[in-house]
């Protein structure tokens, strides 16, 4: 699910030929652990593909495991080593646990408020359930997974509560892995009451419920078991129904092969307000082409929108009419309401025309939210957010009240026609406004976040870099008051671009609170890849036009340097998962535009991404080594086949989870050791393999806190910095 300057690509051919072909087979970068080089030609597109590294994908060979240990150690001992690397974990942890607990994924049933419910002092969320007032005070634990697992292995992935509200199901995962079993408990005693059902959540296409109006019984995801190979284990998702107090095995298919659902299905439901109906959505590997299906009480059926349609997110409101965002000849999207007496997509009425801004509409959260007489709908714009209001047949009431350079993430309708919806800036943590429809006021909830680490020395600007194409480019720009425009300043830039994710404010908390402390300017860019103006701008960079997003970040880093932010001796880059990919892009591109680059999770061996589970899915937004084109754009920028030997690259810091079911772990194995061969500095490439953690979700806050330390001690220890509260330079 749901990764300028002087570029080295120079024809197909170059980095092989000066980096990966060679045969030096110890470590340049002093004291790395030495790699053997095992060449493996791959004849792509005609092209003769080497990799001297192909060993180290085999996950389960005992001398793969040790030399990630090997790695693992000699990271720890380096982070570990860096002066207050401890006084750093400490302030981190305290300033992390003295934050207030948290609530998020507020879903109302039952004349109840369900939500998940983040207590720092524990390693996992629990999910609670209140008072529909909202009040907190009120709020029992109906489900604790640091009860199952004291040492915060046990995580939940998603839940849905009953219509009555009087059970819930939850699905659950260990590891980090994302692997979830289905679990149902009933509310009043916290008790299981079902057989757990396995293979309902995976991290290729996620899972989901929704619940049947008679609490009875629900519509869930399912993978494969014994009925396909081991290689399609983690494909082909399919949709059941469930009757509370039968077996699994018995549930009837609702939706999947046999309705010509790809192989690289992802299947949503939604039934929120529909008494009579529930909608299942099918995205098509990550791209963002969806189909839309209407599934009926009796078992039948009806599709109302194909892949190709345009239609990218639907909804079924309390008067049964289908609501859906449309980007088909709209690409910043317009809002649709068809009939499902009339379920022809043609025949469906624009209520809400292209605008000026965004329509939001990313796959696991809802852009559209329905009360009984109202339609909210959420808009971004360049990444803060705006939430308009419409009634049902889309003639404008207003705008949410809204904090500047904010974001919306969730908006929950509650039985009465009021509304929550939950609110953060960087400089002030996340906490939920009421909208009253009495009154079509605002005022906030005692829903909030409180935290120690406070902002209040610290200002936010909003900025534009200009890429190399002349598109000009977000970014937003977190520093103290009166920073002095020196070039001295370290500077931490973090970039995404992929996916049509956008890059939304969001507070800054504990770590970059420590960042700032310690001197440092952080800095997001809103590069191309993402949603932040539209469709178009997801478009300009993805399969062929990937480079865009590289182009996006170097200038950003760019204009960091040319107007007297910072300097390259003092510029940090960070990013993760496809974030990491870019990182990848920037360290062989633009080799000596930072001092230090953190990779988390990252993608970079870009010819072999696709073998993988999720790699399938992601090739709907990378390409595949299929097409010619793509194949071509693929090798072209992928980091691991531009490694260059004998080439000065920045400190390098990878991290990757061994029970990551979005990326193979051995993408980090295999670029840092080829980074670790090559580079010429006496900079430090250091990977980090966590076996007990996956992408990052499910991680326990233990582990999390380290991880977050571990980028502090690197940063400082990098960028000369002096830790915060000691004086002491790095």
């Amino acid at each position: 699910m749901s990764l300028r300057g002087i570029f080295l690509r120079g024809g197909l051919g170059l980095a092989l030929c000066s980096g990966l072909g060679t045969t030096a087979a110890l470590a340049a970068d002093n004291g790395a652990p030495p790699t053997a080089r095992r060449p493996v030609t791959d004849s792509i597109q005609g092209v003769q593909v080497q990799d001297p590294y192909r060993w180290l994908e085999n996950a389960i060979d005992p001398e793969v495991d040790a030399w990630g240990d090997a790695q693992t150690a000699r990271a720890r001992k380096i982070l570990g080593d860096v002066p207050n690397y401890a006084a750093v974990k400490a302030r981190l942890t305290e300033l992390t646990t003295a934050t207030s607990s948290a609530h998020y994924d507020l879903q109302a049933a039952g004349g109840k408020l369900f939500a998940m419910f983040n207590d720092p002092a524990m390693q996992q969320p629990q999910l609670v359930v209140m008072e529909a007032s909202a009040d907190p005070t009120t709020q029992v634990a109906v489900l604790d997974p640091n009860a199952i697992d004291a040492k915060g292995g046990t995580a939940i992935d998603w839940y849905a509560p009953s219509p009555d509200g009087k059970l819930i199901a939850v699905s659950m995962s260990v590891g980090g892995s994302e692997d979830g079993t289905l679990h149902i408990y009933d509310v009043a005693t916290r008790k299981e009451v079902e057989t757990p059902i396995p293979k309902v959540q995976y991290p290729t296409a996620g899972g989901g419920v929704a619940w049947a109006m008679d609490s009875k019984g629900f519509w869930y995801t399912r993978f494969p078991g014994k009925e396909r190979n081991q290689d399609d284990q983690h494909f082909y998702q399919q949709a059941y129904f469930h009757r509370l107090g039968t077996a699994a095995a018995k549930d009837a298919l609702i939706l999947g092969e046999k309705d010509s659902l790809p192989r690289i299905a992802e299947i949503l439901f939604d039934n929120r307000y529909s008494k009579n109906y529930v909608l299942a959505s099918v995205q098509l590997g990550d791209g963002g082409k969806f189909a839309h299906w209407l599934l009926k009480a009796d078992g039948t059926k009806v599709q109302l929108a194909k892949f190709d349609d345009g239609a990218v997110a639907a909804v079924i409101g309390h008067d049964d009419m289908v609501y859906l965002i449309s980007r088909a000849n709209a690409p910043k999207g317009k809002i649709l309401k068809l009939s499902p007496l009339d379920p022809v997509l043609a025949h469906a009425k624009v209520i809400v025309p292209e605008g000026d801004n965004a329509i939001v509409s990313a796959d696991w959260s809802h852009s559209l939210t329905l009360t009984k007489d109202r339609l909210f709908v959420q808009d971004i714009i360049g990444g803060p957010s705006q939430v308009r209001l419409f009634d049902l047949d889309g003639a404008a009431k207003g705008t949410l009240p809204l904090p500047d350079v904010s974001s919306v993430g969730e908006i929950e309708a509650l039985p009465n026609g009021d509304v929550l919806y939950d609110v953060v800036t960087y400089l002030r943590p996340r906490y939920y406004a009421r909208w009253t429809a009495a009154t079509g006021k605002s005022a906030e909830t005692s829903l909030k976040i409180t935290s120690p680490a406070a902002f209040d020395d610290t200002e936010v600007l909003r900025d534009f870099a200009v890429s190399k194409d002349g598109t000009r480019i977000p970014v937003s720009i977190m520093r103290r008051k009166g920073t002095v425009m020196n070039s001295d300043n370290p500077t931490l830039l973090y970039g995404y671009g992929g996916y049509g994710l956008s890059q939304t404010p969001h507070f800054l908390g504990p770590r970059w609170r420590l960042w700032l402390d310690a001197g440092g300017i952080y800095v997001e860019a809103n590069i191309r890849g993402g949603s932040e103006y539209g469709e178009d701008w997801h478009l300009q960079g993805n399969l062929t036009k990937k480079q865009n997003v590289f182009d996006d970040f170097a200038a950003a880093a760019s204009m960091l340097i040319d107007r007297k932010y910072t300097k390259p001796e003092k510029l940090a880059l960070m990013g993760g998962s496809n974030g990491g990919l870019l990182m990848g892009a920037m360290v062989t591109q633009n080799p000596g535009m930072a001092r230090a680059v953190i990779a988390s999770v990252g993608i970079y061996d870009m010819l072999r991404v696709e073998l993988d589970p999720n790699g399938s899915f992601n090739t709907t937004e990378f390409g595949t080594v299929k097409d010619p084109d793509q194949f071509k754009a693929l090798y072209a920028y992928s980091p691991y086949h531009h490694i260059t030997a004998g080439t000065s690259y920045p400190a390098v810091m990878m991290t990757t989870g061994a029970n990551d079911g979005r990326v193979n772990p051995m993408q980090s194995k295999k670029f840092s050791a080829a980074l670790q061969a090559a580079t010429s500095s006496d900079l430090p490439i250091l990977l980090s393999i966590s076996k007990s953690a996956g992408h990052g979700q499910g991680s326990a806050l233990a582990e999390r806190i380290e991880q977050q330390t571990d980028v502090l001690a690197f940063l400082y220890r990098q960028l000369g910095m002096k830790t915060p509260g000691t004086g002491t330079t790095n």
